[in-house]
């Protein structure tokens, strides 16, 4: 598994109709810088609004994956990001001029031949992954619907859709990091069963949907009256039912109608917005269902984010001492704010400061109610940020580091007298003498303040 973000070597583009608006759409992915992620750009509305494509954004899975913000909404994503995300792309900027990806031939087979034609271009940024530690279940018993997460070392996924169907039957389709993506699930087309189709064209969709570009299973007969009707619908005078679907489909897989359910699972769970780590067993999955179960494992990274990485103990052995502090940072007490440091790899540091009711800053900072000012708190991380940076250079007293902003600011609790001040700094990036980190300082587990750093690194005088 590739731990580097990756971007398309060149932008692609594609014309089609959007299944439901019948609209005729042009869209074209270009390449995207490290941590952009995959954003839809309405290039036909004022001001070409974006919107991203995470699953804080969507607003309507009835027959397809929508995301908006603001005047940006996109409809049927699901196919295109399945390509894009399963293929590798992180990066990538879609510029679309219709409400609704094109459609193709309602599979992702036209997308994933285009992103392999075109190859891939490795990025600096680390990916970003969620790994699953325990068993997770999202569920919908009235609909048979059941989503589970288990803890692996790679991320695959086994789907098995029953839907009552004599024609259908019972499928199962799996997927894993072994398979052609392109050969095994791209190539799926999407299906709809017969009775459900005026349904949707009475709700003004399927407006683009044609028997080049969908699956139609057909469960009973169909009487004359109705085959003129669809004759009608479809534009066709040859029209048949055969072996239980519509115009003798020739099916690409015996278990095709279970491969497209994994195909837009994989598009619905790339909402998340970083890879997964994990082994996904899901039964008669759907839009709904998926990218639900991807703001439930969003909510739960975010929590997950508000408690320290390190345990740290009194009792272990310090990375540095207050010693080897004061040998790489210029500050001197009372304004050295780090006391030791934990914990310190390639991308991760963890501080500590011990705070005392001695510290000077007390003196008048609510005298009577001691807390420690939160500028001293963003202080204490920027020191431990620039510890970091300059423990990665051969000479660290030649340089300082200066800070420069702090984006994102929060503070969640108040720091007093007693405290101990867990400082964690994670993906340190230094780029032309400019760092920044990303920091959280803890007090007995519960996080007290977080916020972006960015700082220059300057040689000293």
């Amino acid at each position: 598994m590739a731990t580097k973000q990756q971007t398309l070597a060149s932008a692609i583009s594609f014309s089609g109709k959007g299944l439901h608006t019948g609209l005729q759409v042009d869209m074209t992915v270009h390449p995207a810088e490290e941590n952009t992620g995959i954003i839809f750009r309405r290039v036909d509305l004022d001001e070409k609004p974006e919107v991203p494509a995470l699953c804080e954004y969507v607003t309507d899975t009835s027959r397809g994956t929508t995301i908006e913000k603001g005047a940006a909404k996109v409809s049927t994503i699901e196919h295109i990001m399945s390509a894009l995300w399963t293929l590798g792309v992180d990066n990538a900027i879609v510029d679309i001029n219709a409400p609704e990806t094109p459609i193709m031939d309602g599979s992702a087979k036209e997308y994933a031949e285009r992103i392999l034609e075109v190859g891939l271009v490795e990025q600096e940024a680390d990916r970003k992954y969620y790994e699953v530690t325990e068993k997770q279940v999202y569920t919908l018993p009235e609909k048979g619907v059941a989503i589970v997460i288990y803890p692996d070392d790679e991320y695959s996924v086994s789907v098995h859709v029953d839907y009552n169907s004599k024609v259908v039957g019972n499928q199962y389709a799996v997927y894993s990091k072994e398979d052609n993506y392109t050969e095994k699930i791209a190539m799926c087309r999407t299906f709809v069963f017969l009775h459900e189709l005026e349904p949707l064209l009475n709700l003004n969709l399927i407006k683009g949907g044609d028997l080049d570009n969908a699956i139609v299973v057909v469960e009973n007969p169909v009487p004359d009256s109705q085959l003129e009707r669809l004759k009608s619908i479809f534009g066709k005078d040859d029209i048949e039912i055969t072996g239980g679907y519509l115009n003798n489909q020739q099916l690409r897989a015996n278990n095709e109608l279970a491969r497209h359910k994994l195909l837009d699972l994989l598009g619905d769970f790339a909402l998340l917005g970083m890879r997964i780590k994990g082994r996904v067993w899901a039964t008669r999955p759907g839009h709904f269902a998926n990218t639900e179960f991807m703001k439930e494992l969003s909510r739960t990274i975010r929590r997950s984010g508000e408690k320290p990485t390190h345990k740290y103990s009194s009792k272990d052995q310090p990375a540095m001492d207050i010693n080897k502090i004061k040998s790489i940072l210029p500050h001197r007490p009372p304004f050295l704010l780090v006391d030791r440091i934990a914990h310190i790899d390639d991308n991760f540091i963890c501080g500590i400061k011990q705070v005392s009711m001695n510290e000077p800053f007390f003196v008048g900072h609510f005298p009577e109610e001691p807390i420690m000012p939160g500028v001293l708190i963003i202080e204490a991380m920027a020191q431990c940020c620039g510890i970091h940076v300059l423990s990665k250079v051969e000479d660290p007293e030649c340089y300082s580091t200066y800070f420069l902003k702090a984006d994102g600011v929060k503070w969640k609790r108040k720091v007093v007298p007693g405290d101990t001040l867990q400082i964690e700094c994670h993906g340190t990036d230094i780029r032309r003498g400019i760092c920044t980190a990303q920091c959280k300082a803890f007090v007995g587990g519960q996080l007290a303040c977080e916020a972006m750093l960015t700082a220059q690194i300057i040689k000293n005088r």
